[in-house]
């Protein structure tokens, strides 16, 4: 029994042996072509973006480099058990071409890919080479022990097999030693394609610097997050203070007023009593203003698509809105996207001198899925997130939900602004 449990072992380490140099040899053929292929177009590409070429060509390739990579992390995951997560960003389809191809080249897992290239081609293809090689090559040598010298040498010369010269049955024999010699090396070769894979994984992974980034940026959201609430508070005690707080409180005097005023002066009692009506409807105004710009009743009642609807209606300029939503975000979402959207609007409305603007909001399902939302009008351009502008002031409302803004705004336009909010 003993014995042949360790016939069945060894039989299985020598499957593991074969099985490894041969999905070696296999990678070896596909990576140097594939990668140096991918690398190229890659390259010259994005070379022509500024030409316009560029933009059409770039995320057709970029999205071919990604399957590529995609398709080695299964097989690392299949072959070595090795876990390689992928992270992109979803692919902007829908979006226009500099849109999307801007979106495409900010996403840090598509440079990395762009890394990983460079590195499959060189380091990558070694390493898996060399599992095939140091299975193959001794097995060469004991061929050319066996017999195969003989044709091998007339050949002109004779034939090298490592340091070895065969010209004749000694130096056959010579060079079949060496083959057994390493031979001994062939264990060597599930090792290697397992290397192979953890290199790949340490290109394509995301590194150190990237999660202290990351946690950087988590940690000025968050910063910013509480700066916004507390902003948000102060606007609405100094709202409450300035306006309906100071109505009620000359409508609680006018009413005293009318008090002493009833018996002795009654005319001068009704026009304090049509003043005190006139504040109180005043005050009720301003109170619904307010709790309309903490949260909008028709948000909360309708939706985001109905939201943005109504707030469209209310433009000086013609907005045409398409919304392709088949649920409702999370509360926080749909608000965030919601005053992210009014914010972007007055901006346009503001300063871009458009006469027509289109809003379209849809839920991208891929990954974790993506609320997308694109304002454009086709105004003069030239928006840019400065500092203190309301664009920036987007910009970090919406990193707050993990979010992000881009803008395409050439000069005389038209503008472009694209927000995209991580939703399920």
């Amino acid at each position: 029994m003993t014995m042949q449990r360790g016939n069945g072992s060894w039989g299985t380490r020598v499957r593991a042996i074969g099985l490894a140099a041969a999905r070696g040899f296999a990678l070896a053929l596909v990576t140097l072509p594939g990668a140096l292929l991918g690398f190229t177009l890659a390259l010259v590409s994005i070379a022509l973006v500024p030409v316009g070429i560029g933009l059409f060509t770039t995320p057709w390739v970029l999205t071919g480099v990604r399957a590529f990579a995609d398709w080695r992390r299964v097989l690392a995951a299949e072959w070595s058990g090795v876990r390689i997560p992928s992270a992109y960003r979803p692919a902007p389809k829908d979006a226009k071409p500099w849109t999307r191809t801007y979106q495409m080249l900010l996403d840090p897992a598509v440079r990395r890919d762009l890394r990983w290239l460079l590195v499959d081609m060189t380091a990558g293809f070694v390493t898996a080479l060399l599992s095939a090689v140091l299975v193959f090559y001794p097995l060469e040598g004991l061929a050319v022990a066996a017999g195969l010298w003989r044709p091998l040498a007339e050949l002109g010369g004779g034939y090298w097999y490592g340091f070895v010269h065969v010209t004749d049955q000694a130096s056959a024999l010579a060079a079949g030693a060496l083959g057994i010699a390493l031979l001994f090396l062939a264990p060597l070769a599930p090792r290697l394609l397992t290397a192979h894979f953890r290199l790949t994984r340490a290109v394509l992974g995301a590194g150190q610097g990237e999660l202290a980034e990351r946690v950087r940026v988590l940690t000025e959201t968050r910063r910013d997050a509480v700066d916004t609430s507390a902003a948000e508070l102060r606007r609405i005690e100094r709202d409450l203070h300035d306006g309906a707080q100071a109505r009620l409180v000359a409508m609680g005097m006018d009413l005293g007023t009318i008090e002493m005023l009833l018996d002795k002066d009654p005319a001068q009692a009704k026009r304090l009593l049509a003043q005190a009506r006139q504040s109180s409807a005043d005050a009720l105004t301003e109170l619904r203003d307010l709790v309309r710009g903490i949260h909008p009743p028709v948000l909360a009642e309708r939706g985001l698509g109905d939201a943005v609807r109504a707030l469209a209606l209310r433009l000086p300029v013609p907005t045409e809105v398409t919304v392709e939503l088949e649920g409702r975000p999370d509360a926080p979402v749909e608000s965030a996207a919601y005053f992210a959207v009014s914010e972007v609007l007055t901006n346009a409305v503001k300063h871009s001198g458009a006469d027509r603007i289109w809003i379209d909001l849809h839920h991208v399902k891929e990954g974790a899925g993506m609320l997308r939302i694109s304002v454009t009008d086709n105004g003069q351009g030239g928006a840019l997130i400065t500092a203190g502008s309301g664009l920036a002031g987007v910009e970090r409302w919406l990193g707050t939900f993990d979010g992000v803004l881009a803008v395409s705004s050439p000069a005389g336009g038209p503008t472009m602004v694209t927000m995209e909010i991580p939703c399920a």
